[in-house]
């Protein structure tokens, strides 16, 4: 039997951490995805399966900047989506990390967004 290959882990680890996170329209679900160069954001109401509010480094970071890294730009995007969630009314939040580490650009989207004024 082959071994599962990282992505296949971290699905696995997902739908497990899935099965007990789950947003409600008073407090949405943040869910994290995080790719080699970007990472993403997303608010999710999971009882009408709707996007309330998203946010990406395509979107803060202008690619002007040399030199910002991944970590920064994480940051600037959980500040970002925590203006985006005031703007909607949403204040409190259950945080979705997507099966990743809470370690890194993840954190570090966290804490931006705690900064924000998202409580989790």
């Amino acid at each position: 039997m082959a071994k599962p290959s990282r992505d296949q882990r971290r699905e696995r680890r997902h739908r497990r951490v899935r099965q007990t996170v789950v947003g409600t329209p008073d407090r949405p679900r943040l869910n994290v995805f995080r790719s080699l160069t970007q990472i993403y954001v997303q608010i999710v109401d999971d009882s009408k399966g709707r996007t309330l509010a998203a946010a990406s480094t395509l979107e803060v970071d202008s690619g002007s900047e040399k030199g910002v890294k991944k970590i920064d730009l994480a940051r600037r995007v959980g500040q970002t989506i925590a203006e985006r969630a005031k703007a909607i009314g949403v204040h409190e939040v259950v945080f979705d990390r997507g099966g990743y580490r809470y370690h890194g650009r993840v954190k570090a989207l966290a804490d931006g967004a705690r900064e924000g004024g998202l409580k989790f």
